[in-house]
């Protein structure tokens, strides 16, 4: 049972959390993009496609962490440091898209006052700036997210090898 709940845990983690740090990483290139051309409707389609990307994956995401936990429990490793770290660090990751990437994604799209565009309404330099703060909290996201795939394959102390 161990080896199929750590099957699909790896799995959902790939299908998951790979699209969500794939689609939240294009975004704010995309933003800027649509941001010079508001009347390209490909351009606006594509930031509202990433945007919808990264909320549904984030949904799927959870189930990441609940086969993560039944397959701990399932090793008896609940209590080791390197996943009481890779926990906290998941738990961050998700704070981090939940509140600050899809939010400012959100407020990126609404920037643009329904479809004509992201940025249609002249305030370029703020949508700037917002992409810019945007990339910074999604690459926190997908560091994250890297530490604890790292904490995942390396498992500090472990008695399973490495």
């Amino acid at each position: 049972m161990t080896k199929f709940l750590l099957a699909v845990h790896v799995i959902a983690a790939i299908l998951a959390i790979g699209p969500v740090t794939v689609a939240a990483s294009m975004f704010p290139p995309a933003a800027r993009r649509a941001m010079a051309s508001p009347d390209d409707p490909r351009a606006t389609e594509t930031v509202r496609l990433l945007h919808r990307i990264c909320r549904v994956y984030a949904t799927v995401g959870v189930v990441v962490p609940v086969f993560g936990f039944a397959t701990a429990s399932s090793m008896g490793v609940l209590g080791d440091a390197w996943l009481i770290v890779s926990i906290a660090l998941t738990a961050l990751a998700a704070l981090v898209l939940v509140a600050l990437v899809l939010p400012r994604q959100s407020a990126l799209l609404e920037a643009g006052g329904g479809s004509s565009g992201v940025a249609g309404d002249g305030a370029g330099d703020r949508v700037r700036e917002a992409t810019v703060r945007l990339a910074m909290f999604t690459g926190i996201f997908n560091v994250l997210w890297a530490v604890v795939t790292v904490l995942m394959i390396v498992r500090p102390g472990s008695t399973t090898g490495a």
